[in-house]
């Protein structure tokens, strides 16, 4: 897949790992089981979008959400899929009071056969560059199995994609094999109008289908 760095230079966003490790084919069961897909939001503005992408996913998938505090801010829960779970910073602990219990961002990361970011903030850009895991959506990304994909939709100011800090942490993550799905020119929620716009659910929801309908899946012909 092609992407824009903020510089302008195109260059290849590969689902592969650097090391070139190929992907154990998806599993499934008497070749009927959906995809299991795990739809995350950061804080970003553009998470008032996410009831829509869970939405454009949960007809052909199974679909588990995640969001982190800030993105609460902007998420309408009353719109999400009916019987849909968004799990939080809170379920992560709420969820383990002895040793044996599960955890949650190990079993999250176990189920899922894709993780979509989106929107990813330029913050938890940063924050899954450089490895750090404060919340339940960066520990999934830090707990990852890498031969699985994991794409990411950001979402920020245009002066905070051309920053060059972007470019770095966006170069980070391509090392590790995530696939980058480019934000949009469009007139931003500050006001401004320029490059950073989060790509629209239909577009985000397309670009995975197509890539997994694109590999070889176990149990079927």
């Amino acid at each position: 897949m092609m992407w824009l760095r903020p510089s302008g230079c195109y260059v290849m966003a590969s689902a592969e790992p650097s090391d070139a490790v190929i992907r154990e084919p998806m599993q499934v069961i008497n070749g009927t089981r959906k995809p299991r897909i795990l739809l995350a939001a950061s804080g970003s503005v553009a998470a008032i979008k996410f009831a829509n992408l869970c939405s454009c996913f949960s007809d052909w998938a199974e679909v588990k959400a995640v969001a982190t505090q800030a993105a609460l801010h902007f998420i309408d829960q009353a719109s999400l899929p009916k019987d849909m779970v968004l799990y939080t910073d809170e379920h992560e602990w709420s969820n383990w009071s002895k040793i044996g219990d599960t955890v949650l961002h190990i079993e999250l990361r176990r189920w899922a056969d894709v993780m979509v970011i989106a929107p990813l903030s330029a913050n938890t850009l940063g924050k899954i560059a450089g490895g750090l895991c404060d919340n339940l959506l960066t520990s999934i990304v830090r707990a990852w199995d890498y031969e699985k994909p994991i794409f990411v939709a950001p979402a920020m100011n245009t002066f905070m994609w051309t920053n060059p800090f972007t470019e770095r942490h966006l170069m980070s993550i391509d090392e590790l094999g995530i696939t980058l799905i480019p934000p949009v020119s469009k007139r931003l929620a500050c006001g401004d109008y320029g490059n950073g716009a989060m790509a629209e659910p239909s577009l985000i929801f397309s670009t995975v289908r197509l890539f997994l309908e694109s590999q070889p899946i176990a149990g079927t012909t």
